[in-house]
């Protein structure tokens, strides 16, 4: 994003930074931008706009980041519905646009990291968020059963009966597993959205515990339908 002077004239935002330029010597300044046959204004102008050069392809990158970032809480909003609905077959497509939006924002990897590393802003480049933490069935509520029941039974009426008493509270059980798991689901989605996919290794274990999240939902769907259809 660019701002304007009191004369009307295009300023971008890292003028400052540009202006600091200036100060380089004139060896140093030839060694970043070739030698101009002693005409340090010539030098200082080549390096000039050779950094709003490179603070124009960073602001480019930063656009499809941006992007990303706005498609990406999309998605997750998305899957949230589609979950809350249990649209098992419309989830896919979903995982599948998180997958090209994150490609997208991979593509301009090389160039941020080269002019990220010209322009001195190597750590704060750098700067990762946490790490996504795995959900796996053991991590969700356990599901009652009278087979495992402590007292034990004479007869399968016995265990029939204690079945049905148990249905209640197995019907609860499965509701908050599916419930934990779309959560989780969505919550993974958000937090990649959130920094625009712009880590490499954050987005592509996002994208890769949403898979799992996924299959590990269809799982407890199918459960879900074991114990209580």
């Amino acid at each position: 994003m660019r701002s304007r002077t009191p004369e009307g004239t295009a300023r971008h935002p890292h003028t400052d930074e540009l202006a600091a330029a200036v100060s380089m010597t004139g060896s140093q300044l030839a060694q970043a931008v070739g030698r101009f046959d002693g005409d340090k204004a010539a030098m200082v102008l080549a390096a000039v706009r050779t950094a709003e050069r490179a603070f124009t392809e960073l602001d480019d990158c930063d656009k499809v980041i941006d992007e990303a970032s706005e498609a990406g809480r999309a998605i997750a909003d998305r899957l949230g519905e589609l979950l809350a609905a249990e649209a098992a077959d419309e989830i896919p497509p979903q995982l599948h646009a998180l997958e090209a939006t994150s490609a997208r924002v991979r593509d301009t990897d090389g160039p941020r990291t080269l002019l990220n590393r010209l322009l001195g802003r190597e750590e704060e480049a750098g700067q990762k968020p946490s790490t996504v933490r795995p959900l796996t069935s053991v991590d969700l509520p356990g599901l009652p059963s009278a087979y495992r029941d402590e007292e034990g039974f004479a007869d399968l009426m016995a265990v029939a009966a204690r079945g049905a008493e148990l249905a209640p509270r197995l019907r609860d059980a499965h509701a908050e597993r599916l419930g934990d798991v779309a959560a989780h689901l969505v919550r993974v989605v958000r937090q990649a959205a959130d920094v625009g996919f712009a880590e490499p290794v954050f987005a592509d274990e996002s994208v890769h515990e949403a898979r799992r999240a996924y299959a590990l939902w269809l799982r407890c769907l199918a459960e879900r339908k074991r114990d209580l259809d």
